[in-house]
């Protein structure tokens, strides 16, 4: 569900087509990881989408209540038999930053920042995770 409003909103918003492909996946990823690992019964998640900074940056915020489960910010492959855990990896690819912040009195929003403006000179210096 969080997907599908996401790319309703995408719609509306002036966002080159490669930046939305990469913000509906986070948010798939995000909002999966919140809905699995992120539950406390009786309550949800929530999704912030901001398109900010002279529509420099699109911003994803997923907020849950479980704050002492923190993601790995340096996520590891894990083994070629297992099934799950990749998601952060794939965060970590099509972010340009990713991380995570305490949302109190309990919690924790995981984000993802996306760089609007077309590349510059100066593009191609890499991503970087973390705040």
């Amino acid at each position: 569900m969080a997907r599908l409003l996401a790319v309703e909103q995408l719609r509306a918003w002036p966002v080159s087509p490669d930046v939305a492909d990469r913000a509906v996946a986070i948010i798939a990823e995000l909002s999966a990881n919140a809905a699995l690992h992120g539950r406390v019964p009786g309550r949800d998640f929530r999704l912030g989408l901001v398109l900010g900074g002279a529509m420099e940056t699109f911003r994803i915020e997923v907020t849950d209540t479980r704050g002492e489960r923190q993601p790995t910010l340096q996520p590891t492959t894990p083994p070629s038999d297992r099934e799950t855990g990749r998601g952060l990896l794939l965060v970590d690819a099509l972010a340009d930053r990713w991380g995570t912040e305490p949302h109190p009195p309990v919690g924790k929003t995981v984000w993802a920042e996306l760089d609007c403006r077309p590349a510059g000179p100066w593009s191609g210096a890499g991503r970087r995770s973390g705040p």
